[in-house]
């Protein structure tokens, strides 16, 4: 089990609209790089966007600056497109939120053709169809799929840790990635 941190991507999309400027980031980053995470999710979402719209930055050399300061650390993002390979990211995220895999062939292709890894992303939640079944049904077709790895994305904060555990390890067990 790898940990990434979001607190540069998702935490300020998600309490104040992705208005975190990468002056107020830039202080952080050497301590953070020291922690030991295995990425950082820094880039994606609405990251693009709002920095072109908002912030007034060039998203593109925020990325570049990111990358300068993460020495020791994977920059991660979740999908946005190719080019961002390019400037810096190491890890895209793919993922589709009702865990539809037609919407993700062609990302994890376009990632595999940069060399960039091809993570993607297992939206996790609960009811009665979404059993260990299910969720080792799609781990193999990610495998298939050509992905590098597969993350379990629990934005409602539903999975809880014995769960968790006993998730991972049938997935560890089904898949190789």
């Amino acid at each position: 089990v790898k940990i990434t941190e979001t607190i540069l991507r998702d935490a300020h999309q998600s309490l104040i609209a992705t208005r975190m400027t990468t002056e107020q980031m830039l202080p952080i980053i050497e301590k953070m790089d020291k922690v030991g995470y295995h990425s950082v999710e820094c880039w994606g979402g609405a990251t693009f966007d709002a920095s072109l719209r908002f912030l007034k930055e060039d998203p593109w050399e925020r990325l570049r600056k990111l990358r300068a300061g993460f020495k020791n650390t994977k920059l991660q993002m979740l999908f946005r497109g190719q080019k961002s390979a390019a400037n810096g990211i190491d890890i895209i995220r793919i993922f589709d939120a009702l865990n539809d895999m037609r919407n993700l062939e062609c990302a994890v292709k376009a990632a595999n053709k940069e060399k960039a890894h091809a993570q993607v992303a297992i939206s996790y939640t609960l009811g009665d169809a979404y059993t260990h079944e299910y969720y080792i049904n799609l781990a193999k077709r990610i495998e298939e799929m050509g992905a590098d790895s597969i993350c379990i994305k629990d934005m409602a904060g539903l999975l809880v840790p014995y769960e968790a555990t006993s998730l991972v390890t049938e997935l560890k067990g089904a898949v190789k990635i």
